[in-house]
């Protein structure tokens, strides 16, 4: 009988993803490993490979289509009953399914991303969903005991049976939905404006940052920072760099400042979480790119303990394919701190809001010459002025003031960045 291939779910935050091409054609013979498709997510552009075999019979959904949600039936191919999907070339985001009824005959994508009872995701290892598929078990009734909570092998096993999702939860109040922000709910004059269609990235961004600046309890920590002193060391460091085919920016300084001062305080590199509160082992620090159409976060992980040659390489080679809408989702996900400057721009302070679930995030701004009094006399000094942007359920004012006077301390004697 035919088997269904299904638009997977790629990353944590992909609700539905463009179908950009086409790599096969109907008579065509599958084999595992085979590239079927190319699909862009709200993040990235990914390869998507075959699981099964058999012949291409029908292709449902046509190069260049849009709006395709997860699960949604994109292909058939020749097959003897069993499952199929397709999988990412990559190691795509932790997505599981609950396994349909026995006496559904729709087979179920096994990237498919569903949610439990409470509306929650339900995140599980490859291996675990396929042997809940294989066994009748409801993921969404296991607690998880891999990282993060994520569903692993060990976990079904130790299931007998198709276990059932606690009904608990069903019966909480539903908050009262906000009116849709439609074009009939706008005081604009039809004709006197052109309409943009809204693609995945930029629906993700509207909703990630709604629900971050509505419901993390959030406050700003400023500070001016005099740079003389790191501009002189950034000219001496390029000297040694432009050798070897690099060149450092300001920005890669404050990335090693920032993990510098999140070693010197590590209270400030954490996440809130109703178990608890991570506190971070590394800082993985997530540097803010613009690119087409809106801002990823590719990471620079274990920053503290990389030189900044090392670092200005990796930002510049994150920044490309970010640009090209190439990286993969684990150099998009699971930061612990996030930069955001806009200082080339000229902005002179600004603050950000929280990328959940990272507990703060620093706002650049530009370094400008400005008088300052030194000693009880004027003078000029280059100032940049910064802003921490803290979650206050993690992050009190005490310890944001603490890690502010750290990556203060960094700058304004860069050469302590070095040791």
């Amino acid at each position: 009988m035919p088997i269904d291939i299904l638009m997977p779910a790629l990353s944590p935050t992909m609700e539905e993803g463009v179908l950009a091409k086409w790599h096969v054609k109907v008579g065509d013979e599958i084999k595992s490993g085979d590239i079927l498709a190319e699909i862009e997510t709200d993040k990235a552009t990914m390869e998507v490979e075959a699981v099964d075999e058999g012949k291409l019979l029908e292709i449902l959904v046509p190069d260049g289509t849009s709006g395709v949600k997860i699960n949604t039936v994109i292909a058939r191919i020749e097959g003897d009953g069993g499952l199929a999907a397709p999988a990412p070339t990559v190691a795509p985001a932790p997505a599981a399914v609950t396994p349909a009824p026995a006496v559904s005959a729709a087979p179920v994508s096994v990237n498919a991303a569903p949610s439990n009872n409470s509306g929650e995701r339900v995140f599980a290892s490859p291996l675990a969903r396929r042997i809940a598929q294989q066994n009748g078990v409801d993921l969404a009734s296991i607690k998880g005991t891999g990282p993060n909570g994520r569903i692993v092998k060990a976990d079904v096993e130790g299931v007998k049976g198709g276990a059932k999702p606690s009904v608990a939860s069903s019966n909480a109040p539903q908050a009262a939905a906000k009116a849709p922000a439609t074009i009939a709910n706008m005081p604009y004059k039809e004709g006197s404006y052109d309409i943009v269609p809204l693609d995945g990235m930029r629906r993700t961004i509207a909703k990630r940052l709604s629900e971050s600046f509505r419901d993390v309890p959030h406050f700003p920590l400023n500070v001016d920072i005099e740079i003389d002193k790191l501009l002189e060391v950034r000219k001496q460091l390029n000297a040694q760099a432009e050798t070897m085919g690099g060149k450092i920016s300001v920005n890669d300084l404050i990335i090693k400042a920032t993990a510098l001062a999140l070693k010197a305080v590590p209270e400030a590199n954490a996440s809130f979480s109703d178990e608890g509160i991570l506190m971070h082992h590394h800082a993985d620090v997530a540097v803010a790119v613009a690119i087409d159409g809106g801002l990823i976060t590719p990471i620079v992980r274990n920053a503290e303990l990389k030189g900044i040659l090392q670092i200005s390489n990796e930002i510049k080679e994150l920044a490309s394919k970010a640009k090209n809408r190439k990286l993969l989702p684990e150099e998009y996900s699971g930061g612990t701190f996030s930069v955001s400057n806009l200082g080339m721009f000229g902005i002179k302070s600004f603050s950000s809001i929280i990328n959940e679930p990272q507990g703060c995030i620093l706002s650049v701004g530009a370094g400008e010459q400005r008088p300052v009094v030194k000693n009880g006399a004027l003078a000029i000094a280059t100032v940049m002025s910064v802003t921490l942007t803290c979650d206050h359920r993690v992050v009190d004012g005490a310890i944001g003031a603490k890690w502010v006077q750290s990556f203060k301390g960094f700058l304004e004697n860069p050469i302590s960045l070095m040791l």
